[in-house]
This record gives structure tokens, sequence and C-alpha cells, in this order.
């Protein structure tokens, strides 16, 4: 069975140009898997089921021995299950005991604090090193955490960034894309941190939905080692850097303005570091490592982002306004942008596109209205100042009963129809007020 992992190094070594048997040689499988595979022939992680796995069986023991005693040795629990009638391998066992990642962690044997270790050597323009940041304080969420995407080559120590209120899977991959063209390449291989947008958590394999994306840059994701933070070590300390240097006295008033501030930091203070063990600087350092080209779209991830309609129907996103019908005003709606289209759609609750706009740069502050939107705005806004003011002069209305029994009092005759005249004591009122009114003018 090909592996997920495999098959990502796989497609990553082909766009490198590598041969069928090199790459069959590096990873270690046949041929015909790497054929299989680069022609969708072989789904990875897939195995047909041979039949019950006999360590089911035995795994309630395993983790009760284990919760027992954490420190058990393996060869001694397998000593156990066999009396027990397990008659698989020991290495089969001692793979389900990883895989299934029964043993419990004890963090004096398993932490690399305190204890001695090396700086690890990084060639240039071998790795990247991901992370993601909190940024307490933000102007533009009233005092809110805002989230920067920190990418680092670890040889020369460079880093660029993306700030992004939203740390979902999609935003993260719109995010790496921006780093990647800020460092003007990528590198054959990315170390992130154990985030679960990428890694599946409790484990070290990629998340189903991250391959793809590896396969669309043609790099190898390697997930940081638990409680290792020294392995991501160069991203970690550029972190503390940036946010020491730049977000603690950044003036910034919205995400726009944070982005372009610290993409001014990157290219100024941060690459004019001095990189230690080295007489060059960390933007010399970079300018001579050799990265790979990146594809010429973006990964199409799609972002999707609840917004709320004004009253004057338009909804925001990423820093400017864009139109809607009069009809959504009020309502929630989704913003729809596939990566790597010039386009967002504005999506109803029921699902239907109420608008498809055409996007602008982001941060500009601009009002973007179709010509239609305009127009039925209008039409609403006009029909309710002008509802029921209209007068038409061509209708019929003679003297209603109320006048014509006014009109008899005032000749003295019967009311019409009878009985004690009806007399409406509000238009001789109206008569007193116009005549005092008149009298009141200069």
């Amino acid at each position: 069975m090909v592996t997920q992992e495999q098959d990502m190094e796989i497609h990553a070594l082909a766009k490198r140009g590598w041969k069928r048997a090199d790459i069959a040689r590096h990873v270690g499988v046949d041929r015909k898997t790497v054929y299989n595979v680069l022609t969708g022939r072989t789904t990875p992680g897939v195995r047909a089921p041979v039949g019950p796995d006999p360590f089911d069986v035995v795994e309630p023991y395993v983790r009760q021995r284990f919760n027992d005693d954490p420190h058990v040795w393996a060869s001694a629990l397998f000593d156990e299950v066999v009396a027990l009638g397990y008659d698989r391998s020991y290495q089969t066992f001692t793979r389900h005991l990883r895989e299934r990642e029964l043993r419990p962690h004890c963090e004096p044997c398993s932490s690399s604090n305190g204890r001695a270790h090396a700086i690890i050597d990084h060639p240039p323009g071998v790795e990247i090193q991901w992370d993601w940041v909190d940024l307490p304080g933000a102007p533009w969420l009233d005092g809110g955490t805002t989230h920067l995407l920190v990418g680092a080559l670890s040889h020369s120590s460079r880093i660029r960034g993306r700030l992004s209120d939203t740390m979902n899977q999609a935003h993260l991959i719109d995010r790496m894309h921006g780093v990647l063209e800020r460092l003007g390449g990528t590198t054959p291989r990315w170390r992130v941190d154990r985030m679960a947008t990428v890694i599946v958590p409790g484990t070290d394999r990629v998340q189903p939905s991250f391959i793809p994306v590896a396969k669309h840059y043609g790099v190898i994701v390697d997930p940081c080692p638990p409680r290792h933070g020294n392995r991501k070590g160069v991203v970690e300390k550029n972190i503390h850097f940036a946010t020491q240097r730049w977000w603690r006295t950044a003036e910034v008033a919205t995400l726009q303005d944070a982005q372009v501030s610290f993409d001014r930091f990157c290219t100024t203070t941060a690459d004019a570091r001095p990189r230690e063990g080295s007489t060059s600087t960390v933007g010399e350092l970079a300018g001579r490592e050799p990265l790979m080209a990146l594809p010429a779209m973006a990964f199409p991830a799609v972002i999707e982002e609840e917004r709320g309609v004004y009253d004057n129907a338009l909804v925001r996103w990423d820093g400017n306004s864009y139109s809607t019908p009069p009809a959504v005003i009020g309502a929630t709606v989704m913003i729809r942008h596939r990566i790597g289209t010039n386009t967002i759609d504005i999506v109803t609750a029921a699902g239907t596109v109420a608008a498809t706009h055409r996007l602008v740069p982001a941060g500009q502050g601009r009002v973007i209205r179709l010509p239609e939107h305009t127009k039925a705005l209008e039409n609403v806004v006009l029909g309710a100042f002008n509802a029921g003011s209209r007068c038409d002069r061509k209708t019929n209305r003679p003297p209603s009963p109320a006048a014509k029994a006014i009109a008899a009092g005032i000749r003295g005759g019967p009311t019409p129809g009878g009985g004690d005249p009806l007399i409406d004591l509000s238009v001789y009122q109206h008569v007193i007020d116009t005549t005092n009114n008149r009298k009141a003018q200069p």
C-alpha cells in the first residue's frame, strides 16, 4: 500500500524531473507503483481488507497495561499478548503501537527541555518553516486578536508573512501563496507546526485535504516532532523578533495597513539583520538561495466568509464595499472567492448568487456598485419617498355628505336626508387658523 506521504513525495520528485526508477529507489517502492501513482491508478492509503486484524482483539489489554505502566517494554508486552493468542510478528505489533499511539506520553522522557542539543544545519534552498502567531490588540477588531502566518527560509532566516483574521484551511492556503510570492519561490520541503489544517491531530500524517496542495506546489510536507520546538526554531525565533520589533510599536488602523507595514518591515529591518555565523546579512544570504518556481496559478481553494448587508445595500470585504440587490438589505450573506480568480460571489442564505463582482485591490476603501443595483436602490428610495403623494386631478369627486350638511346649515335650510345637520367643527377651526395666520404675516 502506498501511503499519502509517499504519494506526495513521488509527485514532488516527478515534478522536479526525476526518473521513475530513481524515484522508486528513493521512496522504496516498485517502478510500477510509481507509474500507477503518477497516472492515478493507485489510490494512496487504500488497501483491500484481508480479514479481521488480530491486534483489535488484544488492543484493550494493551491499553490497560499502558495505563498501569506507561514504561513497560514493548518486548515484554509482546510476550504477554502472544500468550493471549496474538500470532503476528513483533514488528507488526510495534507498528500497531506507533500507528495507534497507544503508549502514553511522558514529558520527562520525551521533552528536549534541559537537554543538550546541536544547532540543526539547513542547506540553502531546501526548507521553509511555517507557523501562525496570534497578535492581540488589533485596532480593527476592537482590541481582538488577529493572526499572522509566517514563512521563514531555514537557511537564510528570511521571513515574509500574511495577516488574516481567520485561520481555516482556505485562508491558510491563500496566505501561504501570498508568502511564497513575497519570497520569490518555494523550497522542495515545507516544515509545519502541528496545525490541524495541515496535520491530522495526534498523528504525523498530512491531512488528506492538504495533499493536493502539496502536489500543486511540488513539495513534501514535514510535520514538526511534538514538544521539539528547536526543530523549527528558525520560524519561532523570527516570530519572536517580529512581534517585539514590529507589532508592539506598529501604528496601524486596518488589516491592510498592518499588512503594508509588515511587508515594509520584512524588506528593510528584517532583511538587514546580520546572519549569525556569517558575514552576510539575511537578505544577502536569501538572494543566493535557489528556490523552485511557483505554479502559474495559486491552488484553487474556496474562501467563504459571512457578512451582513448594510442599509445602503453594501457588504464590506477585504477593505472595500460591494453592492447587493436591495432585497437582501439587513440579511446575512456569504462572500465566496476562489483563490486565483478575480471575482467574488455574494450568496444568500438560500444558496442563490445575489451578485458577482470583479475584485479591486484590497484595502482601498472603494465602493463598487453594479448599475442594476444602483437603479434598483434608487427605485426603492424614490418609491418610499413618493408613496401616496400623487394627486389625480381628473377623478370625479362631488361634494361629500358632510360638505352638503355644512352648506345646508349656511343656507338655513333643512339638512339633506332629514334630521339634525352634521357639523364638522374641524373645518371651521381650519378656516379660523388660516385667517389668523394671514393676519399675523407682515
